[in-house]
């Protein structure tokens, strides 16, 4: 699979935000979504062919016992129920993220499901020649529910712009079962310091109301949008 980047940091978001892990970055998405933050795995995807055996040998360098699989989107690469099986059976736990709109019977210990909103379509971006496909593929109830089903953990976690994605966010809950308010997290869109601060209050205000988690962006607030971290 094309890897865009291997690195040891610190996971950024979340509930296991704090805990040091290896980030396998796939390059490949099968979303445009116009904040994106990784153009370099989806709108421009950049990174090398590389086989299970190599990224299992480079994970092995680093004193981790937390693996996530990120992108882009792992779940539309062709060796992510490989890979995935390769990393648990050298005892990692490990973390999938993914958009959930595609599913891999991939063996895991957290989903980190992430499902986009209309805050995400890029209407002006690339003068919106990736809009209408982008919009019919961002949302699968019924990928998001088998991810539910069949993962050992699991989290929902919500790019919020604005007000007005609450009610997206109340509207895809409520057509999901097996879902509570904690694993519902609000994280800030934005990839520096002072738009998160912006939106950090009223999106705590929001989770006390309603139960749900507020999600930071550790890696931001530490290093700033940059690759690596």
């Amino acid at each position: 699979m094309k890897i865009a980047e291997l690195f040891y940091s610190i996971q950024g978001e979340g509930k296991l935000a704090g805990v040091p892990s290896v980030f396998v970055r796939c390059s490949g998405c099968n979303l445009r979504c116009t904040w994106c933050d990784t153009p370099y795995t989806s709108w421009q995807p950049e990174g090398a062919e590389q086989s299970v055996a190599s990224i299992i040998e480079q994970i092995k360098t680093f004193p981790a016992k937390h693996v996530v699989l990120t992108g882009g989107e792992p779940f539309i690469m062709s060796d992510i129920v490989e890979l995935a099986a390769a990393i648990r059976a050298e005892g990692y736990h490990l973390t999938i993220e993914t958009a959930a709109t595609v599913f891999a019977a991939a063996v895991m210990d957290l989903a980190s499901l992430s499902p986009k909103l209309s805050n995400s379509t890029p209407h002006e971006r690339d003068s919106g020649r990736r809009a209408a496909a982008h919009e019919r593929a961002r949302l699968r109830i019924d990928v998001i529910q088998h991810f539910i089903d069949t993962a050992p953990d699991f989290q929902l976690k919500f790019v919020v712009a604005g007000e007005s994605d609450l009610t997206e966010i109340a509207a895809i809950v409520s057509q999901l079962t097996g879902v509570q308010p904690s694993d519902v997290l609000l994280m800030p869109e934005g990839i520096d310091r002072e738009t998160l601060a912006g939106r950090a209050e009223w999106i705590a205000g929001v989770c006390k109301r309603t139960g749900y988690r507020y999600c930071p962006r550790l890696h931001i607030e530490l290093w700033g949008n940059r690759r690596g971290t």
